[in-house]
């Protein structure tokens, strides 16, 4: 076991140990086009994501970050059901693991300390992406956005965690690069680390009041050691 307090270490997925935005963006700017709407870039969904899938979707087909009030439930359905096609078929072949990511989770889990994802992307496509970049085996617990009833910034899927890993508020950190994540720790009473490479809406993640702010995941184990 690691040698302070800290037992377990949640991490975000998108925007934090993964840069997914290009295969979101591919499979959203798809489905727009399946339903002949107006197609979508990068640069957008990298404002748009962090909000689970059926947000996205509602984003593209208003073409803004506000969803338009007068969308009906059946085109964002609609919506979601083609994103979902063409993301599955994308393989996540643009997707890429952010620098000195994998090297400082194998680092983590082999001083004692107990992984987990808590991700608002819909579990379905996270074990074959976690499976590609060679990192699934390092994760004692993997939530997805559709596995409990509520997503981040509620704190239901952290305090899940923590009572079926069986450790403390104290014993827990929250590592997210979105205020989701932040708030998500502040409302389960868990420390936040943030990253600032991700995605926040084009906000400087600082605005969210972390904790603690690292440049990039190598940082971590320094951090840890002070608690």
């Amino acid at each position: 076991m690691s040698s302070n307090n800290i037992k377990l270490l949640a991490f975000d997925l998108d925007g934090t140990l993964l840069d997914s935005v290009p295969d979101l963006a591919a499979a959203l700017d798809l489905a727009m086009k399946a339903m002949e709407r107006p197609g979508v870039s990068e640069a957008q969904v990298r404002e748009w994501v962090g909000n689970g899938a059926d947000i996205l979707s509602a984003r593209a087909l208003s073409q803004s970050i506000e969803i338009d009030t007068s969308l009906t439930e059946e085109s964002k359905r609609e919506a979601r059901v083609h994103f979902d096609r063409f993301y599955a078929e994308c393989g996540h072949s643009k997707s890429t693991l952010y620098p000195k990511v994998k090297e400082s989770l194998i680092a983590l889990q082999q001083a004692g300390y107990q992984l987990a994802i808590i991700t608002n992307k819909p579990y379905q496509f996270v074990p074959e992406i976690l499976e590609q970049h060679g990192i699934a085996h390092l994760f004692v617990d993997v939530l997805g956005g559709d596995s409990l009833v509520k997503k981040k910034p509620d704190p239901m899927p952290l305090t899940h965690l923590m009572s079926t890993q069986q450790v403390s508020h104290s014993e827990m950190i929250m590592i997210g690069d979105s205020k989701n994540d932040i708030l998500a720790a502040k409302n389960a009473g868990v420390m936040s680390v943030a990253l600032p490479y991700g995605y926040n809406h084009g906000e400087p993640i600082e605005l969210a009041n972390p904790d603690h702010l690292i440049q990039d995941l190598s940082q971590l184990p320094e951090l840890l050691t002070h608690y």
